[in-house]
């Protein structure tokens, strides 16, 4: 037995011994590539042994690291349009070598064949797209989903600076002290000279997913980023909505999300039928050679990418590199440059996957000049490991999960786990914004902005607004004046309050609004995942039907409307709600509410009490409700008043149940309502994008017209996507109904290819929307006079219908991003042509700031 462990001790330091010498002869070289002019690292430059195939090319940052056990003595350094450089190496050591390559000017940046005639692009017989062809038919196989299950470390890094300022901004007094907040990099580069950081996010996960059946799980393990004052900013939902602008490419893809649109992939299913393809280089000196394909849109508003691919001619023709931008002439607001470059690293399988990307853009107002907003986002995959299942338990759940304690690790947590160091200049951005936005002068800056954009005047455990409301008219209360605010987390974080109170100077009543909210989860109430309860009183006028998007009802601008607008209420509503939401974006709703209904203006409520009209003054119900609402990948930004939703491809479903309780606080009726919504947007690649929406209710019992569906009509000259334009107030009520609604957007599709109009970038919109629906005979006032009667006009002309004609339908076609923010619809009533004071046609406008 000792003999045996002796020889097996002896054979132990003989291979121990053998790896250690041949490590010890190994040749080991690495270092970083740069411009010689710009000085800016260059991705992509193949780096060789002279006289061998061993090569790599460089990352993101033009690193590289190259090893051999061979005696090469130079390594040759090449990159297309660049001289050729050969650097003498010492064999059997580890060294670093620099390298910067200057422009060889004589080499041809393209290939120009002149004939007799202009020559024609073509795709038939074109290697350049039979190379695209192949690449194509291969993506399915060069896919992580072709994988049945793959696992990757993800590192993600966000900056967002100031960019392109000018040295007058720079000399501000605020910065006099804070000269080292700028940083100042090349003027050829994206963002220009000079940058002022202004948000900066760090995230590090473990991804997961299985091909079947299909998950994709990321658990991240840690988590960082600038934060403001809530008081200010939603730092939450601003994560998201830099994360929903600079997203994930996956060059694989057909569609490829930047910012609020879908770009075509060049290597999408049809992308030869709108991109030119040209092969421009064949790097042969590495394993495998790879083909520099070139391409470019065949028109270049259209919102497509222009750069280059480098495709591996071992058999795979996978994707080694790729170099996405766009051209300056596309239909892409406020988007000054875009870059993006993909890595990918051979698996031991063959395959390739990404191992990095960086996407950089800028954006501003004018796309030539003056400051702008420059971010950045660097992504690295590493620890790569493929056909390695893991337990159920690994992929169940949400598809995102945050590990406890992820954002509490502190700097030396950091230090260790970033696959690549951070600069030093980015180092200290978290500390730099603390102390920026602690100067009194950028606290007054944000506080203006906060009143400009939400209309609150922050006054530290208080604030006052909605600024649009406080001055309004309408036919019944004349002049509105209004005052109003509410609590901030300054004076509590568990408890808030909200008031206002109202004038009008024509009906001389006071209105008034009061309610308390107590936070379940000790986080602020407009924070998400929201879990509250809330008490609430309102005495105050409404529009019968009346439902808006994003704007408060008594908002100055809603105050111009068409037609005749003197049929109002008075509500009394006293309302008890329980609001809770998961963190996989289901929530549901419980709700209490105590509802008096009064006319108001020319809206009376009568019934028949034998042959005469008997006024009712008042309707009252007592109510339960249950909402419940599943919002799958929602992404939202958080306002002061609204939640502003970040729009993706996942659908929104809503479900919401109505019960009526008679002799239940003054109850009067027992009826049951339900409705159901879905709501999704559908892209459509080069044709644009479509928003649907289907609805669909049915009310129970036996009910009078201000407890039917009154359908949402919209007598304003702005543009509700949700509500019917040439409708008038109260012109439907139903017990049953459904509705479809599609708002469809070309992105330009067709006004592109119009040599007149594509230099505007205008956008072609269509829009169609129908209401079916009904009214039963038990609910028709027409067949029971104790319920009270449609409204009618002064001159007893009925103005209140059901849809017994069929469909309500409207339609309309519009020209958006008219400056950038407008759009103008013509919009065409179909139906119900025979109604009084209806118009057949309407122009309506809607201000939307839009990529």
């Amino acid at each position: 037995m000792k003999t045996i462990f002796n020889k097996n001790i002896l054979i132990l330091f003989i291979l121990l011994t053998s790896a250690f010498g041949a490590y010890a002869q190994s040749t080991v070289v690495r270092g970083t590539v740069t411009d010689a002019k710009t000085k800016e690292p260059m991705p992509f430059v193949t780096v060789v042994f002279t006289g061998s195939t061993d090569g790599i090319s460089t990352d993101n940052q033009g690193k590289y690291h190259i090893a051999t056990k061979d005696n090469y003595s130079q390594i040759r350094v090449s990159f297309v349009g660049y001289k050729t450089v050969v650097q003498t190496i010492e064999p059997g050591k580890e060294q670093v070598i620099n390298i910067a390559l200057s422009e060889d000017r004589q080499v041809l940046s393209e290939v120009v064949i002149k004939s007799g005639k202009k020559t024609r692009y073509r795709n038939k017989n074109n290697p350049a797209v039979e190379l695209i062809r192949q690449v194509i038919a291969h993506k399915d196989k060069n896919r992580l989903e072709n994988y049945d299950y793959a696992e990757y470390k993800q590192y993600e890094l966000m900056n967002f600076y100031l960019s392109n300022l000018s040295e007058k901004f720079k000399s501000k007094r605020i910065f006099k002290n804070y000269k080292f907040l700028f940083r100042e990099q090349d003027s050829t580069a994206i963002g220009g000279k000079t940058l002022l950081p202004i948000y900066m996010e760090e995230k590090l996960s473990q991804n997961y997913y299985r091909k079947a059946p299909v998950a994709k799980k990321q658990v991240i393990e840690a988590s960082k980023q600038v934060k403001y004052d809530e008081n200010f900013i939603d730092n939450k939902g601003l994560s998201s909505y830099f994360n929903r602008m600079y997203q994930d490419i996956n060059i694989y893809d057909n569609n490829i999300s930047l910012v609020t649109n879908q770009l075509l992939s060049p290597i999408a299913d049809h992308a030869p039928d709108f991109y030119k393809f040209f092969i421009t280089d064949t790097i042969k000196d590495q394993t495998p050679q790879l083909i520099e394909l070139s391409f470019t849109p065949r028109n270049t508003n259209d919102l497509l990418f222009e750069g280059k691919l480098y495709v591996t001619m071992d058999g795979n023709y996978a994707i080694e590199n790729a170099v996405l931008t766009v051209n300056k002439n596309i239909n892409l607001n406020f988007v000054r440059q875009m870059q993006t470059v993909l890595t990918f690293e051979k698996n031991a399988d063959g395959k390739y996957h990404l191992s990095q990307s960086d996407l950089k853009m800028e954006f501003g107002l004018s796309k030539n000049k003056g400051g702008g907003i420059y971010g950045e986002r660097k992504v690295i995959l590493n620890n790569f490991l493929v056909n390695a299942p893991r337990p159920k338990e690994t992929y169940d759940g949400p598809s995102q999960v945050f590990a406890m304690n992820s954002d509490n690790k502190d700097d030396r947590y950091w230090l260790q786990s970033r696959p690549d160091t951070l600069a030093a200049d980015k180092a200290s951005i978290y500390k730099n914004i603390d102390s920026l936005q602690a100067l009194p002068s950028v606290k007054r800056t944000m506080d203006l902005v906060t009143l400009f954009l939400a209309g609150y005047k922050n006054y530290g455990p208080f604030e006052m607004g909605p600024a649009s409301t406080f001055y309004s008219f309408n036919p019944v209360e004349g002049f509105r004046a209004r005052l109003g605010g509410r609590t901030t987390p300054e004076l509590s974080k568990r408890y808030y309050f909200e008031t206002y109170g109202a004038y009008g100077t024509r009906d001389q009543q006071f209105k008034y609004f009061l309610s308390t909210t107590y936070s379940l989860n000790d986080k602020s109430i407009y924070s998400f995942p929201q879990s509250y309860l809330r008490a609430s009183y309102q005495h105050d006028t409404k529009i019968p039907g009346q439902e808006l998007q994003f704007v408060q009802e008594d908002n100055f601008l809603l105050s111009f409307k068409r037609g005749a607008n003197d049929m109002w209420l008075y509500n009394d509503i006293l309302r008890l709600d329980y609001v809770h939401e998961y963190e996989n974006h289901f929530s549901y709703k419980l709700g209490f509410k105590k509802w008096g209904q009064s006319p108001a203006g020319a809206l009376f409520f009568q019934d028949l009490v034998g042959n005469n009209l008997n006024n009712v003054n008042r309707v009252n119900t007592t109510e339960l409700s249950l909402e419940l609402r599943y919002a799958p990948h929602e992404t939202f930004y958080q306002g002061k008043l609204y939640r502003v939703p970040i729009i993706n491809s996942y659908p929104i479903f809503t479900l919401r149940y109505n019960q009526g309780i008679k002799d239940l606080f003054s109850g009067s009726y027992n009826y049951q309502s339900v409705t159901g919504n879905i709501s999704k947007r559908f892209y459509l690649s080069q044709l644009g994008y479509t928003d649907v929406i289907a609805e669909g209710n049915y009310t129970f019992g036996k009910v009078p017209f201000p407890l039917l569906d009154i359908a949402h009509a919209n007598q304003t000259y702005s543009l509700q996507l949700e509500s019917y334009n040439l409708m008038n107030f109260q012109e439907f009520v139903s017990d049953h109904y459904a509705s479809i609604n599609i708002d469809h957007n070309f992105n330009g599709f067709f006004f592109n290819k119009v040599p007149l109009l594509k230099k505007l970038k205008l956008r072609e919109i269509i829009d169609f929307k129908a209401l079916w629906g009904g009214v039963r005979s038990e609910n028709n006032p027409a067949n029971d006079p104790s319920l009270l009667r449609f409204p009618s006009s002064s001159t007893g002309v009925p103005i209140t219908y059901a849809l017994n004609k069929g469909p309500y339908m409207e339609g309309s076609v519009g020209v958006g991003n008219i400056f950038k923010l407008i759009r103008v619809d013509l919009v065409r009533r179909f139906s119900y042509l025979d109604h009084p004071e209806v118009a057949q046609w309407g122009i309506r406008t809607r201000v939307k700031f839009d990529f």
